[in-house]
């Protein structure tokens, strides 16, 4: 009861119904804010405590507010406006955990994939798994989330075309994500985005930007919306020329839709300086990129992680948080977010034989036929699923107990409520006093696998797979809510 009385008071201290932000739209080739029209670019972390064996039916990163609250406080901190999440159960309440990110200004890019059976594509043998079970979860998970306005985008695979794949396997992608748009535009009250995150495979990388993006009269709702890329060709203290980004800003100079790395942050040198960072939001890269996702938010046993979790729910931020931290606070925002026209205005070229140059890329654009049962999900909704809502959050101290790299305890870290339409940005909610007497006794990494690794393999499942409380959340608490709170 005495934590139920404390979080009540902070809560009645504090009471700020929160609409943070609004939903980011696609304008040409850059992500725009739908209200201010000014440039959306994703400063953001790959999201999946515990890899992908740390997923379960009953457990996924998105379903306990006791952790989601701490790590949006950090996040927050840290500066980040974007998570990516690889492996997401539909049928679990994820309410709370998506209302703290968005209350902490922070959009959500999600996969629509599961490594459990059934729940994604077989790259291999594409044909057996397109089928009513699969689109269960995926359409599964586009209901659970498409209430929140922090909802940025999902993703319909994750690294299906690389080495092991039939070579048919672009067009079941690109007819997921023709069944997926038609869903949307059929049951959701707003047009969400889907795309694509590819493996840096360059000898294929632009036949499979240009087989994504480009439109087919056909199927007038098949082309990706976004391109996401995972790459790690930027190991320590290298250069534009050097780790070759030159030639991936020239790749991709005339892509028509948004651009941004889906995994970065190679770790061959540790620690990690990020020292790439400048490089993705200067003006030069910038113009064919949107930004990335940091490889990773959690320690796992691929040693690419930003915090190590203990087993008592603390968190210690590892020298890589740290340097992450001071390259984001020397990037200049109203740049970074200054609309531009020419960027809004860039076309689509039309799907033809002439896009793909290597022998070993699809060149037909004939998407498989929708099965029976999917269309009906698309055209009667999918009765079955979970749907979200957003919910009040107000500003607050997280409980755990957080480090820093050294073992000193940092206390007084919080979330900060955002205002509406306002996104997170580096510097603008650094809380946390260092204690300088204090050690960590308690980091121990809860790490159960991984959800990727450098090489750009950061798949969300298996090799064949697509995509892949202690302390209560709190509420805003009035009249009948109040009695429900105390009834937890």
């Amino acid at each position: 009861m005495q934590t139920y009385i404390r979080l009540l008071t902070a809560v009645c201290a504090l009471a700020t119904t929160v609409n943070a932000v609004v939903p980011i739209e696609v304008q040409g080739k850059d992500f725009v804010n739908s209200k201010t029209g000014s440039r959306f670019q994703v400063l953001g972390v790959d999201y999946q405590p515990g890899g992908s064996s740390g997923f379960t039916k009953d457990k996924d990163p998105l379903s306990d507010p006791d952790a989601c609250l701490r790590d949006a406080a950090l996040m927050q901190r840290l500066g980040v406006n974007t998570i990516r999440v690889y492996n997401l159960a539909p049928s679990l309440d994820h309410d709370k955990c998506a209302s703290i990110f968005n209350a902490a200004g922070i959009h959500m890019i999600l996969d629509v994939s599961s490594p459990l059976w059934g729940g994604y594509l077989d790259r291999t043998d594409p044909k057996s798994t397109y089928n009513e079970i699969y689109f269960k979860q995926v359409f599964g998970v586009i209901e659970a989330f498409k209430n929140f306005p922090n909802t940025l985008g999902f993703f319909a695979g994750n690294e299906v075309i690389n080495e092991q794949s039939v070579k048919d396997v672009p067009a079941y992608v690109r007819a997921v994500q023709r069944d997926m748009k038609d869903y949307i535009a059929k049951n959701l009250n707003r047009s969400i985005p889907v795309g694509y995150s590819a493996a840096d495979i360059r000898p294929i990388l632009a036949d499979t930007l240009n087989y994504f993006m480009c439109e087919d009269k056909d199927a007038p709702s098949s082309h990706s919306d976004f391109f996401g890329l995972n790459s790690y060709s930027w190991c320590g203290n290298s250069t534009f020329k050097k780790s070759g980004y030159d030639v991936l800003t020239e790749d991709f100079a005339e892509a028509s839709i948004p651009v941004f790395f889906s995994e970065f942050g190679c770790n061959e040198v540790r620690p990690r300086y990020w020292t790439e960072v400048e490089a993705l939001y200067s003006k030069e890269m910038s113009q064919s990129f949107s930004g990335g996702l940091v490889y990773e938010y959690t320690q796992e046993e691929n040693n690419y992680g930003l915090v190590e979790l203990g087993e008592d729910g603390s968190a210690k931020l590892l020298v890589d948080y740290d340097n992450l931290m001071a390259q984001y606070s020397k990037l200049d925002m109203s740049l970074i977010e200054a609309s531009n026209k020419t960027q809004t205005s860039f076309q689509a070229p039309t799907c033809s034989k002439s896009l793909i140059s290597n022998s070993t890329f699809l060149d037909s654009f004939d998407l498989p036929k929708r099965p029976s049962k999917v269309q009906d999900m698309i055209d009667n909704g999918y009765s079955g699923a979970r749907t979200g809502k957003l919910v009040d959050v107000s500003s607050t101290d997280i409980p755990q107990k957080i480090y820093d790299h050294n073992g000193n305890q940092i206390t007084g870290i919080k979330l900060t409520a955002l205002a509406d339409a306002e996104s997170n940005t580096p510097g603008a909610h650094t809380s946390g006093t260092v204690s300088s007497s204090s050690n960590s006794s308690s980091s121990n990494s809860t790490s159960g696998g991984s959800s990727g690794s450098k090489s750009g393999s950061g798949s969300s499942s298996d090799k064949n797979a697509a995509g892949a409380m202690t302390v209560p959340f709190v509420s805003l608490l009035t009249g009948a809510s109040l009695m429900a709170f105390f009834m937890l």
